[in-house]
């Protein structure tokens, strides 16, 4: 059973920049997709960025190409997305996910994640 715990959510001004955080326990593939996601209040969750791995993949939603980072440090089994530039419309709980063990490309659709942490709230103001 994969476990995720986010952290480094919070309130920044448009134009600012934070750090999210996810760390991973449980896993026992060595290569797997794990992702960002995010869910405003009354919308859809979507998919913000999601990366395999030990591996290079990555693949990020439109809104957020150019400004979103997803990293991962492998040996340590956490997960980051530097979010710069950040608008008003970034406002939302952000999730860490993984998927069950799998080869090839990750998808960027939530539906496609087994695993789930509790979520963190960021929160841009104008």
């Amino acid at each position: 059973q994969v476990q995720l715990v986010e952290s480094g959510g919070g309130s920044v001004q448009a134009g600012g920049s934070l750090r999210l955080s996810c760390a991973a326990s449980g896993a026992t593939a060595s290569s797997y997709c794990m992702g960002w996601f995010r869910q405003a209040p009354g919308k859809e969750r979507e998919g913000v960025a999601v990366i395999r791995t030990g591996g290079y993949f990555t693949r990020y939603g439109d809104s957020v190409k150019g400004r979103f980072t997803i990293s991962q440090e492998y040996a340590k089994n956490t997960l980051y997305l530097q979010m710069n530039s950040l608008k008003p419309e970034d406002t939302a709980i952000y999730f860490c996910a993984a998927a069950t063990p799998s080869i090839g490309s990750c998808s960027i659709d939530p539906n496609w994640y087994a695993y789930w942490g509790q979520g963190t709230q960021v929160t841009v103001s104008s």
